[in-house]
């Protein structure tokens, strides 16, 4: 088949955990499919001013990207579509976070981590980057905002119990669990596979002509959007149930690997 868009996520998929940059030949393999007349880029949790450095900086491997979870759509290096996060909504969410013992809320002034609610210890339990960079305000911004995450110190069960309160009290927002115990926020019904199929219909793609790549929680809505979807060796259980295919590990360079047969004109998957 004609591959038209492949769109892969970062953390645990093309980042493992720890590093800093994705390796050489997860680049190159980008490379190879621009070259090839794909249009390819990441589908990330993260906001898109975090993005060109773990290419470093090569522009080329992300001018087409889905950040912040789909919140934010690029093609060609240009922000195409932006969803915002209801204040009132964020406000409600805000509120539920304070009175949660060790829950905390950041959102986001590009790329600042604005630490609204919890302590600076359990964000750098979860993210020690964001920590590092955190500036404290004990208050939501002035202005939209584009990225949030909800995150507890008090573990995976707390996190589950949290993530389902949010949602059931919060009808204007969705929180998903991108890792055990911190959560991506998203307006109801918008995700990375609703923001897939946006960009498909923009590049005028159907989706059986586009692959993508994933292995977390805020992975499903794109592998389950998309029928050529493909998990990593170590995704949890629900999202490898979730994809049609299935390749090596991250650390090996398997998704750079299948793009790199994409690139060439083969099918590198089998069940």
């Amino acid at each position: 088949m004609a591959v038209k868009l492949i769109l892969t996520d970062i953390d645990g998929t093309i980042l493992p955990r720890g590093q800093r940059q994705v390796s050489a030949r997860t680049a190159a393999a980008f490379h190879a499919a621009v070259d090839a007349g794909i249009v390819v880029g990441p589908a990330s949790g993260r906001g898109y001013s975090w993005i060109p450095d773990f290419f470093g900086e090569d522009q080329a491997c992300c001018s087409t990207a889905l950040a912040t979870n789909g919140m934010q759509v690029y093609l060609d290096g240009e922000k195409v579509m932006e969803q915002t996060l209801a204040p009132g909504a964020l406000e409600h969410l805000r509120a539920i976070v304070a009175a949660t013992p060790r829950a905390g809320l950041v959102c986001f002034d590009d790329a600042t981590p604005l630490l609204v609610e919890g302590s600076l210890e359990d964000l750098a339990a979860h993210f020690p980057a964001y920590a590092e960079r955190c500036r404290v305000t004990r208050e939501l911004p002035d202005f939209a905002v584009v990225k949030a995450n909800v995150f507890t110190g008090a573990g995976e069960p707390a996190a589950v119990e949290l993530v389902a309160r949010l949602n059931a009290e919060v009808p204007e927002l969705d929180v998903d669990r991108a890792m055990p115990t911190y959560s991506n926020i998203m307006p109801r019904g918008w995700n990375k596979g609703t923001a897939v199929a946006w960009l498909a219909e923009r590049l005028g793609v159907g989706l059986d002509d586009v692959v993508v790549f994933g292995d977390a929680d805020n992975d499903l809505p794109m592998l389950r959007a998309v029928p050529n979807s493909v998990t990593v060796a170590g995704a949890s259980p629900e999202v490898a149930a979730a994809s049609r295919w299935h390749i090596g590990a991250c650390e090996d360079d398997a998704v750079a690997a299948a793009i790199e047969a994409l690139a060439a004109g083969e099918w590198p998957f089998e069940r």
